[in-house]
């Protein structure tokens, strides 16, 4: 695990902190800072909205001359690169403290163990993996997009104790509120999130936050939609105007011409046509618009086809104690058959439900 007892309490504050602005950062990472003088924190941030002030100016701001001979806890290594701002590793120098313990050090080549050098380098002591597995779980988006050029990957599942996601040709709603609130955080944490037209066609869902304070935290919406069969007054797209929406089509082919008039409807509603052929280049192109994670909500078929190509990164699967039995949909995945490639990280209680937190290990 590394670090002291107290290192540890206060990185875990430090990550605890991280947490509050996800999605909210653009491009760079949410980052939190916790500065402290004789056991007492004297400023604390995590990077504000749109990606800057960072946190380590904002905290050190806050600290004052307190920041004098203090600890920085920092959940990634501070920068060193001259952007829109100095760099954080300089400003931290600049402040006097006596001590920065890092989680995790920055995979960004421009960064990449400078800044812990420029802090070395000034007589700055520096101690770095402490809690790193839980800073890089908080982290995960902004490492993935920048180690393997592409969102790190969601992938929520809904089940019944007989493995089930519905029943066909009807509405089932599986788990209770508790889970339906859990999942509105976890797309106000996500950079977009994702469902299959089939999912579309079938529930009509508005894929928002609509948790309160949370309203204007939604993601960008994203349908898998190879004919473009999106109906013009469906949810999604009578409010492709408030909060985007993109639907994935192939690349015009063949049929590229009966197309047309379904794309222009739909463009004409405000919705992002985006041709692309298969999922990987699909999540190449996220990665370059700067979205660093993924929420893959919808159906069976589409989590069959992330699973099936290696791009999911984590499994939430939240299981009801109700059976669907007979004319349910089978899930994709269910606690009894997790692929060999995933491991259990966490389980909850939500209300009458439970959930399990899986990540990939290889």
């Amino acid at each position: 695990m590394g670090g002291a007892p107290e290192d540890r309490e206060f990185m875990a504050a430090a990550i605890r902190l991280s947490r509050r602005n996800l999605g909210l950062t653009g491009t760079n990472p949410s980052v939190g800072c916790v500065i402290v003088k004789d056991g007492v924190i004297v400023g604390e941030a995590v990077t504000a909205p749109g990606g800057r002030p960072h946190a380590e100016t904002q905290a050190l701001a806050i600290a004052g001359e307190a920041a004098r001979g203090a600890t920085a806890y920092v959940t990634l290594e501070p920068c060193s690169h001259h952007g829109k701002t100095p760099p954080c590793a300089n400003a931290l120098v600049a402040s006097g403290v006596a001590r920065v313990v890092v989680a995790v050090t920055d995979p960004d080549p421009r960064v990449s163990g400078r800044g812990l050098a420029i802090l070395s380098e000034a007589g700055i002591e520096v101690e770095t993996g402490v809690l790193e597995e839980e800073g890089s779980r908080a982290l995960a988006g902004y490492l993935m997009r920048q180690t393997n050029g592409r969102p790190h990957v969601t992938l929520k599942l809904a089940v019944s104790a007989d493995g089930m996601l519905g029943r066909r040709g009807e509405e089932v709603a599986i788990t209770g509120p508790e889970v339906r609130e859990e999942v509105h955080r976890l797309r106000a944490q996500s950079d977009a999130i994702l469902i299959g037209i089939g999912t579309a066609l079938a529930d009509d869902p508005e894929l928002t936050v609509r948790l309160p304070g949370l309203e204007d935290r939604s993601p960008v919406r994203i349908v898998l939609d190879r004919r473009l069969e999106l109906p013009v007054d469906s949810k999604l797209v009578q409010t492709a105007k408030v909060v985007p929406v993109v639907a994935v089509a192939l690349p015009s082919g063949p049929e590229g011409g009966a197309l047309v008039g379904k794309m222009k409807a739909l463009q004409a509603a405000g919705v992002e046509i985006l041709e692309t052929p298969d999922l990987p280049t699909l999540l190449t192109t996220l990665a370059a618009r700067g979205m660093s994670s993924l929420l893959v909500e919808g159906g069976a078929v589409t989590g069959r086809a992330f699973l099936d190509a290696g791009l999911v990164d984590r499994i939430l699967l939240f299981q009801s104690p109700e059976a669907i039995g007979e004319g349910g949909l089978e899930s994709p995945l269910t606690p009894s058959d997790m692929p060999s490639a995933f491991r259990l990280v966490g389980e909850g209680v939500y209300g009458r439900d439970r959930a399990f937190d899986y990540e990939r290990v290889s």
